[in-house]
């Protein structure tokens, strides 16, 4: 039996999602499954495989008015059968936005004199890169799904291959067609989103 884990970056697939269908509402259960079952079908379609968990790596803006989405992710998502979501707290950026004319620093906003600073993603790519060679290293997997359309997870993927773990990319073509060449294979997502939309 083919072992499979899915690892998605949560903003990006979301985002691209959205990209395809912006009124598109997720169903999270039916996901890792899916999955599982698309990247067995490109590495040994005679294969079964089994579905041995869906990572989810996330962020929030402790700012912004993210309490309810922070209160599903670590309160429902988490809780879901073979999920392992993880949450990270989006960090302030050090310097101010420039004016695209002058190239002066905003430093705060001419309407409401807020910090016009705002947020990024921190440690997300470094957790899923650490994760998927952790889960390697125990012998937890045989394929790895990479849900992103970061070419940040280019070397990992080419990592993972030289230990003999097939990583399969689940794009949106063209985005990241750095990563899907690197893969061992990839398939598009477009093409089974119906089963995890959200009536």
């Amino acid at each position: 039996m083919m072992r499979v884990r899915v690892f998605v970056d949560f903003w990006n697939f979301s985002l691209s999602l959205r990209g395809v269908d912006d009124t598109f509402r997720t169903v999270w259960e039916p996901i890792g499954p899916a999955f599982a079952r698309e990247a067995a079908k490109i590495v040994d379609p005679a294969d079964k495989a089994t579905f041995e968990g869906l990572h989810v790596y996330g962020s929030y803006d402790p700012l912004a008015n993210d309490g309810p989405f922070k209160n599903w992710f670590q309160n429902v998502l988490d809780k879901m059968p073979g999920v392992d979501a993880h949450l990270r707290q989006r960090q302030k950026l050090k310097s101010h936005p420039k004016c695209p004319s002058c190239k002066d620093k905003v430093e705060t906003c001419p309407s409401c004199s807020s910090d016009m600073r705002g947020t990024q993603e921190k440690g997300v790519d470094t957790a899923i890169v650490t994760d998927m060679i952790k889960l390697a290293w125990v012998d937890a997997y045989d394929v790895a799904v990479i849900v992103s359309s970061d070419r940040d997870f280019v070397p990992v993927a080419e990592f993972l291959q030289t230990r003999g773990i097939k990583v399969i990319h689940a794009a949106f073509p063209p985005k990241g067609n750095e990563l899907s060449q690197k893969c061992w294979g990839s398939f598009d997502v477009r093409n089974i989103m119906h089963e995890f939309k959200k009536p």
